[in-house]
């Protein structure tokens, strides 16, 4: 492989899937081109009209095609090829949320490794109104077509932002007149309690999968909250 031909792959993405390549669609996202498997032609019938209106190459291949450039990612017969998603600067989140005319609502996740929680994460984001997600550069899952396919093409909509010290933008955040919450099954306080409000700027902190919010993080935020567990399972 050419250096130019690896440059050209880092500023592209797949997407995989017949929800999320409609929402790509939709959404206006820079596709160069549809791959519609040959079998699935009839299904993908609303994706070629989307992609005949903007104008957007669809071309019929063998599924096992699909599969290689999907790798591994159920793909339901349509895969499309686009611009690499792009982040978002943390000043554009919090000038998204004041243009919104609503109170700043932000999450911060510290170091969720699997692609597909960030999928469902992205997905409840886009459904509860988050105004932007926030990652770290390092030891985090990033937006791939595997996060796209989980979050149900939520990708699309949500605005992430890739940081490279999360607790320097807690810091920042706390500048903004933004609290910071962090989800921690420690917790003392019940995030149903009636002594519990949300109704300020918030920046709600949910840590890695196994070993939760890092020392340094929880140290920062303002209040920890926890959700009640009534079953065996944490």
């Amino acid at each position: 492989m050419t250096e130019q031909d690896s440059q050209q792959d880092s500023q592209e993405e797949w997407i995989a899937g017949k929800h999320p390549v409609m929402e790509a669609l939709r959404s206006g996202r820079e596709i160069n081109k549809i791959w519609i498997a040959e079998q699935s032609q009839k299904n993908a019938a609303p994706i070629i009209a989307e992609a005949k209106k903007a104008g957007i190459i669809v071309q019929f291949a063998d599924k096992r095609k699909l599969d290689q450039m999907a790798e591994g990612t159920t793909h339901q017969g349509v895969v499309a090829q686009a611009a690499a998603y792009r982040y978002f600067e943390l000043e554009e989140l919090l000038e998204r949320a004041r243009s919104s005319g609503e109170m700043p609502f932000l999450l911060l996740l510290d170091e969720i490794e699997d692609p597909h929680n960030l999928g469902s994460i992205l997905r409840t984001a886009e459904c509860t109104g988050v105004h932007g997600v926030i990652i770290p550069k390092r030891r985090s899952a990033s937006l791939t077509a595997t996060v796209s396919k989980t979050s149900a093409g939520a990708v699309e909509y949500v605005a992430v932002s890739r940081v490279t010290n999360i607790a320097q933008t807690i810091d920042k955040l706390k500048e903004a007149g933004i609290w910071v919450a962090g989800a921690d099954v420690g917790a003392h306080q019940d995030v149903y309690a009636s002594s519990t409000k949300f109704d300020m700027p918030l920046a709600l902190v949910i840590g890695n999968e196994s070993k939760g919010i890092g020392r340094l993080i929880r140290e920062k935020c303002d209040f920890l909250i926890k959700l009640p567990m009534n079953g065996h399972l944490n």
